[in-house]
């Protein structure tokens, strides 16, 4: 069967084509004997607002006439001999694709009778449609849809799915319902059946490429809830392999009704989807796992950005500034525009007269009359790629010549100057896969000549750039440079995060007309036909603000991080080593794999509740309640020591840079000093009012800070220098909290402290000046362990509601949570491997670069308590409720 050239696209936006006849299309003028010989071939499609006819001769043109230009619809009985013939009289039609060729609808303004010969259907049966359609062409545009509409529902209410075309007779409907499926200016209309094996989609006409469209649902990888016009009406299901659609988006009529289809698509077991949060994907963009083009769709994504949705098409920033020189400069920052500010606020002097305007105006006030994503704007980028979608949306007619997108310089001028354009880019401009495709005028189409006489052709190129591909390719490495890379926060910022709306908004010079805000206006609660048409006009063609994603500041990503082998901008791995200085530890870590067995024993009489390696990798030190320190030969697989330091249980052990003294805090709320090398205490002092709980060192200052039950911090100088530790002379200052403290870190540069506390509470203290910096999202249990990234800009915790969270110290932001399954009683962190123990024995290894769970080990039979890594990584110590102390060896990513 020969493919028909009609499509949705010539339709008005949103109009609905409902079914087509095959018939003859000849002219009342001609001569009866004529007919028989002029008469042409093709398809009669009847459609809510227009009645088409497509030749079967591809050469002829397809004929479209509006009903509200019909002067009257009949019989053509009543007229002639003929017989089953429809008869249009028309004051205006419409011409396109003639020869085939896309170009400009040719506009007849001629009063004309067709006669439409029908073959199979009959004229009684498809009149009186006809003719209603026609009557609602005369009301005004809001009566008009409200009519069609319910002669929509009228006919879509007599029709159920076939269930003939269910692949499986076994298998069992969940539910059946209606939805229009939505693609870029068209909608629709079908019935939707989800059955416990497939989800399928049956069209009201025949204008899909299959009479149903069928998605099996363990091929379903993602659903997505999303807006429509603002409303929250939408659903997108996006899948792979054998379905015959791998991408549905679904309108529904009302939430309830999308959200009974997400509801029974998730309860079923045949469907799994792709995990991919938002924590992960941000911190994996933090740590360059993924790249700039990939994180902005992602956000577009969440923000309900999609390309099935010019209204909401993805949004991309301008990143370069300068389009005239001769070399595209990475390492110069002017060559940049400023992430910072919204298009409209790059040029002061428009800028200031803008807000002249601002403060004259009457509320609801706005700073931009035009927004920076709007259907017109997208197609004005991708008219030469699509151009049948221009067509469609300005109605048959391309934009005058030099209107057109002819030079990106230009372009990049009239965003920086204009006082109405402030439009912002789209995905193809660094889309390295398409090569630039929609910069070239590939179609051949005759869009015009400018005012010059120069005949629209290709899109002007930078200077720098040497073709189409060469620019999308020069484009993307400018989106990836390290200068966009620590700047784009702010841009996400002011597009998808806390500088979108309100006060931040106002600050940001960041403010658009009120309708471009989801929440503005509440459509369902309009009842005045006519207000509510003109509000979804101005909505659907002014453009929409991406949903909320974000509502503090995001993050910014780390620049100079080791590259990832399987980061998708590209970047190769140049070495496996890792090197940081974090809390005292010298850490080289490798990627870790996982953790192999070295060597176990038994080493105490009561759990284990601090170790650490010492002397060169020679020595495995542990302390426990038992009261009784020992050292263990890592080589000799030999207890060496065994020593006890107190009447009470011992909390946790440190061994400082000089691999010679162990530092002991003790339930008697005593810290003791004990030199590895001689054996002996060599200091003991009563540190707290009640047990010391926690110990961490800072190696950048040599201080050391101990934690109690007496609710305080306690920070410490001159321990490494062998000087006694007293109060008196030692005691740099005390931080006082409300609840025990459980666990500690300094951060690199002894700058920070952060205290995690019973209560779930986590506190980040100055070192500068004693003060409170910030209080953390803590957790709804204990804290078991906190520590600082060796950068200082993060921060991990673990804890008793089993979830460990990786925190932005800078924004305050929740970068990363996940919760695991069972209570998380200790940590080890380099920055990129994190190694958790849990209360049930298990050891966890997580890669916190690729954000993605490496192993889960059976390390002890009964809770990890403590966990410690040598200073090169080569050997992870773990000390358990079990009693054991066990040594491991990590096997790295390669």
């Amino acid at each position: 069967m020969e493919k028909e050239r009609f499509s949705l696209l010539l339709l008005e936006p949103g109009e609905i084509y409902f079914e087509d006849f095959s018939a003859y299309l000849c002219t009342a003028d001609s001569a009866e004997c004529d007919l028989e010989k002029n008469k042409i071939m093709g398809r009669l499609k009847m459609c809510s607002k227009s009645v088409v006819f497509d030749p079967k001769d591809i050469m002829k043109p397809i004929v479209k006439i509006s009903l509200k230009d019909c002067s009257e619809i009949s019989d053509a009985s009543t007229l002639s001999k003929l017989t089953n013939a429809l008869s249009i009289e028309c004051n205006q039609h419409v011409e396109m694709l003639e020869g085939n060729v896309l170009a400009p609808y040719r506009f007849k303004g001629v009063k004309q009778r067709f006669l439409f010969l029908l073959n199979y259907a009959q004229v009684k049966d498809c009149l009186p449609q006809i003719c209603q359609l026609h009557r609602a062409s005369s009301l005004p545009a809001a009566e008009q849809n409200s009519m069609i509409a319910a002669i929509v529902h009228s006919r879509q209410s007599r029709v159920s799915f076939d269930t003939l075309w269910l692949e499986d007779l076994y298998e069992t409907v969940i539910m059946e319902t209606q939805a229009n499926k939505i693609t870029a200016l068209v909608v629709n209309p079908g019935r939707i059946l989800l059955t416990s094996s497939r989800l399928y989609f049956q069209p009201y006409n025949n204008i899909e490429p299959y009479p149903v469209l069928k998605i099996y649902l363990q091929e379903i990888k993602r659903i997505i809830k999303r807006r429509f016009l603002l409303r929250q009406v939408g659903l997108e299901v996006y899948c792979s392999g054998s379905s015959n659609v791998n991408h549905l988006f679904l309108a529904f009529k009302s939430p309830e009704d999308r959200n009974a289809l997400f509801e029974g698509l998730v309860s079923q077991p045949k469907v799994c989807l792709d995990k991919m949060d938002q924590e992960m994907m941000t911190l994996q963009w933090q740590n360059g796992v993924i790249s700039n083009y990939d994180y902005l769709l992602y956000l577009n994504s969440l923000a309900d950005r999609t390309f099935n949705d010019l209204t909401q098409y993805p949004v991309f920033p301008w990143v370069v500034s300068d389009f005239s020189a001769y070399k595209l400069d990475l390492d110069n920052p002017k060559m940049f525009r400023d992430l910072k500010k919204p298009i409209g606020a790059l040029n002061e002097v428009r800028l200031k007269r803008l807000k002249e305007r601002y403060e004259e105006m009457s509320p609801p006030k706005f700073l931009y009359g035009s927004h920076y994503s709007a259907p017109g704007f997208v197609l004005f980028y991708l008219v030469r790629k699509f151009p049948h979608y221009m067509l469609c949306l300005q109605n048959g007619r391309f934009d005058h010549p030099d209107r057109m997108f002819n030079s990106i310089p230009d372009v990049w001028k009239n965003v920086m100057t204009n006082m109405s354009d402030f439009k912002e880019l789209i995905p193809a401009f660094y889309d390295t896969e398409q090569a630039g495709d929609f910069l070239v005028n590939g179609h051949g189409v005759n869009f015009g000549y400018r005012h010059d006489g120069t005949k629209i052709g290709d899109v002007q190129l930078p200077r720098w750039a040497d073709g189409p591909e060469d620019f999308v390719k020069k484009h993307r490495e400018a989106l990836e440079s390290e200068c966009v890379s620590k700047n784009l926060n702010h841009w996400i910022d002011l597009i998808f995060g806390y500088k979108q709306t309100g006060d931040e908004a106002r600050k940001a010079d960041n403010l658009f007309y009120y309708l471009c805000y989801e929440g503005a206006v509440d459509l369902d609660s309009i009842k005045d036909l006519n207000q509510r048409h003109a509000l979804e006009v101005q909505i659907m063609e002014f453009g929409q603000i991406p949903k909320q994603v974000f509502t503090l500041p995001h993050p910014q990503r780390l620049t100079g991080v080791p590259p990832c082998p399987s980061a998708s901008a590209g970047r190769a791995a140049e070495s496996d080593e890792i090197d940081h200085t974090c809390g005292g530890r010298v850490l080289s870590w490798r990627r870790t794999e996982t953790l192999a067995v070295s060597s176990s024993h038994q080493a105490h009489r009561e759990a284990v509740t601090g170790c650490a390696v010492a002397g060169n990798l020679q020595f495995v030190v542990s302390v426990g309640r038992d009261s009784v320190l020992k050292t263990y030969h890592v080589k000799e697989r030999r207890q060496m020591r065994s020593v006890t330091l107190s009447s009470m249980a011992l909390s946790s052990c440190i061994v400082l840079p000089d691999d010679a003294t162990l530092v002991v805090g003790c339930w008697d709320n005593n810290i003791v000093l004990y030199n590895l090398e001689f054996g002996r205490v060599t200091d003991s002092v009563r540190a707290h009012e009640d047990a010391v709980s926690c110990l961490a060192w800072g190696a950048a200052k040599r201080l050391l800070a101990s934690g109690s039950w007496d609710c305080s911090v306690r920070v410490w100088q001159g321990v490494a220098e062998g000087r006694r530790l007293r109060p008196a002379t030692s005691l740099l200052a005390q931080l006082e909290h409300d609840s025990h403290i459980t666990c500690l870190a300094l951060d690199r540069g002894c700058d920070r402290l952060v205290s995690g506390t019973e209560d779930g509470d986590m506190f980040v203290w100055s070192l500068e000046t004693n003060t409170l910096l910030q209080q953390l999202a803590g957790h709804s249990g204990s804290v078991h362990g906190v520590d600082f990234s060796p950068n200082s800009n993060k921060l991990v915790s673990c804890g008793a509601d089993s979830n460990f969270r990786v925190l932005d110290l800078t924004t305050g932001m929740l970068v990363y949570k996940k919760t695991l399954d069972e209570e998380l009683r200790c940590l080890c962190w380099d920055g990129f491997t994190l190694l958790l123990g849990g209360s049930s024995g298990s050891l966890y290894v997580w890669d916190l670069l690729l954000v993605e769970m490496k192993k889960q080990i059976q390390a002890h039979k009964g809770a990890v308590l403590a966990v410690s890594a040598s200073r090169d990584g080569s050997i992870v110590v773990t000390g358990g409720e079990d009693r054991c102390v066990m040594v491991w060896q990590p096997t790295y990513f390669t």
